[in-house]
């Protein structure tokens, strides 16, 4: 047998065109039906079953579990998905890449795709020309879809004709029947060229071809499908090197599940594959033991009941497997940094628009309750546990507690450089992403809460600095106006702690309005104290200046700080409301 270099880069170029058919298809179906799926994805629910379907549904449609993982761990790595639902989806994946496997040896071994694939690649091309979008797109998907069978059939012709070479079959009957041993070789031959290849699909083609053409048996075929679902683990894995805990808990999980799945069938291989080849001889009148034309439906078929029973007894175990990779990986600790630096705002999260939006208001919230919470309460002389504890605003206001403050070095070290990043974020965010009115509109809201959260800190400081000096004061008058601002403050602080802990419903909001319109009644000036104070002899000249400038600083806090609330707890809850109902959709 002569298989010269030519050869081989002719088989390589086969693999390649196969694999490039394969990627235009799936992007153009992420592009049809991607922002859809996303959104199914970031409504999944703790429920196990509805998980496992969501990952099934998403990886059939979009014909590439490799996708699927990479927005799990992007999803998870922005907190959208729990570890258990991340698991859940996954093990949905494994049982959605096999309707790929369905399609190759269906229509590649059973019907000649490559005599309507060029007529395919014209229909599609001129679809491709559209000014519509969806049809541009599907005009693309159909290229794809007919160039990835025109590489089927080169790749079919292009591997050697190893029957003509009675030596080179006896050469590889020496690793064909050494029992499980050979077994085991091909398992991880399986996975080797997943590893190399990227995609368990192309080696799945790979290996009914393998069998079709004679190379080997079918039990050596079933072993290196089993080894493909441990090599498709490796691009989620990759992926997660980057991301935080959470995404790397999740790409641990894939793999556990996937080589726990592999290790019981290495125990029940030979009797599920006899099984299989009594059910394909059945329908196909072969068996895939003794004729190679019955291997690829045969093959396709112990893939899918692999995948479903693995996924059957697997899914009562995610509370284990969860277990076991949390202590496989920890959790971050904090790092204490001179400068602040984002949390959420990483570039998986960048990779899709809703765990974009997701991570720009976590890193907001994330903003608004550690940072700013901590500025206002020191800046009041309040401890924000006291604050946050069920004492009333009367006890609390009583106890007035020393603060060292510097609200510059704060803002530059842990505002400034945020606030930049969540602009630059957010821009990046609508410059990558064809978004909607709804979601601009959502982003400018989230830029608008920060810009009032930078402009509360910057307001703080000559409050203070006031407040260092008056709550202290012998005169009792100049100090129970300054109480009554840090009252007025802390209330509607208060009550942006509710809507921390709860959604905004018609009754908060109604509230938050009522309490911004009617701020103005501590306004000293126009009230009526400053002119009863000073006319009585009650406090200075310099004490009712002070007090002046300082009641409208308070009163632009408050109102700013309720402003904040709603815009950035609205989000939140919008978002929610938004995976909810798509969660509801997919169930129902």
């Amino acid at each position: 047998m002569e298989y010269n270099l030519f050869d081989f880069l002719t088989l390589l170029g086969s693999l390649g065109l196969f694999l490039y058919g394969m990627k235009v298809m799936s992007d153009a179906l992420m592009e049809l039906a991607g922002d859809r799926m996303r959104k199914i994805l970031a409504g999944a629910t703790s429920n196990r079953l509805f998980a496992v379907l969501t990952g099934f549904t998403i990886t059939a449609v979009i014909q590439s579990s490799s996708a699927t993982t990479l927005m799990v761990v992007g999803f998870a790595n922005a907190s959208l998905l729990s570890l258990t639902e991340s698991i859940g989806v996954i093990m949905g994946a494994n049982i959605g890449t096999t309707v790929t496997a369905w399609l190759i040896s269906l229509l590649g071994f059973k019907v000649n795709m490559a005599a309507i694939a060029l007529p395919l690649v014209g229909l599609g091309f001129l679809f491709s020309l559209s000014k519509k979008k969806n049809l541009r797109h599907w005009g693309y998907f159909i290229v794809g879809f007919a160039i990835l069978f025109i590489g089927l059939q080169y790749l079919k012709n292009s591997v050697p004709d190893i029957k003509s070479s009675p030596e080179a079959l006896a050469f590889l009957s020496a690793y064909t029947s050494k029992g499980y041993l050979s077994i085991l070789l091909f398992l991880f031959i399986g996975t080797l060229l997943t590893v190399v290849i990227q995609s368990s699909s192309a080696t799945m083609a790979i290996t009914i071809i393998m069998c079709f053409e004679g190379w080997i048996p079918f039990e050596m075929a079933a072993a290196m499908v089993l080894g493909e679902n441990i090599g498709t683990t490796i691009t989620a894995n990759l992926a997660a090197i980057v991301a935080n805990y959470r995404a790397k808990r999740t790409a641990r999980a894939h793999f556990i599940f996937n080589c726990f799945g592999v290790v019981w069938m290495l125990v029940l291989f030979l009797p599920i594959l006899h099984g299989i080849g009594h059910v394909v001889e059945s329908i196909e009148g072969a068996s895939p033991f003794a004729q190679a034309a019955a291997i690829p439906v045969a093959l396709s078929l112990f893939h899918t009941t692999f995948n479903i029973v693995n996924t059957v007894v697997m899914v009562q175990f995610i509370p284990l497997i969860s277990r076991i990779v949390m202590r496989m990986v920890p959790e971050d600790k904090a790092v204490m940094i001179v400068i602040e630096e984002p949390h959420f705002l990483d570039k998986a999260s960048l990779n899709y628009p809703q765990t974009g939006m997701k991570a720009l208001l976590d890193e907001s919230l994330r903003l608004f309750e550690k940072t700013a919470f901590k500025v206002i309460t020191h800046g009041l002389h309040v401890h924000r546990e006291e604050f946050e504890s069920d004492k009333k605003l009367k006890k609390i206001i009583e106890n007035i507690h020393q603060f060292d403050l510097d609200v510059d070095a704060i803002y530059y070290n842990k505002f400034k450089n945020i606030y930049g990043k969540i602009v630059e974020y957010a821009n990046q965010l609508q410059g990558k992403f064809d978004l909607d009115e709804d979601k601009i509109i959502a982003i400018r809201s989230i830029l608008r809460a920060d810009r009032l959260m930078v402009e509360i800190v910057k307001d703080i400081k000559p409050l203070h600095t006031n407040m260092n000096r008056y709550l202290y004061s012998d005169n009792e008058y100049i100090r129970a106006e300054y109480n009554n601002l840090r009252k007025m403050i802390l209330k509607i602080l208060r009550l942006s702690r509710k809507a921390r802990l709860a959604k905004l419903d018609k009754k908060f909001m109604a509230k938050a309005s009522d309490i911004r319109d009617h701020v103005d009644k501590y306004d000293v000036l126009m009230n009526g104290t400053i002119d009863r104070l000073v006319r009585d002899h009650l406090v200075s000249a310099e004490m009712a200046t002070s007090l002046m400038n300082d009641s409208s600083i308070a009163i632009q806090i408050a109102r700013d700080l309720v402003d904040v609330s709603s815009l950035l707890y609205l989000q939140r809850d919008n978002l929610q409301d938004v995976e909810e109902d798509e969660g509801l959709a997919m169930a129902s």
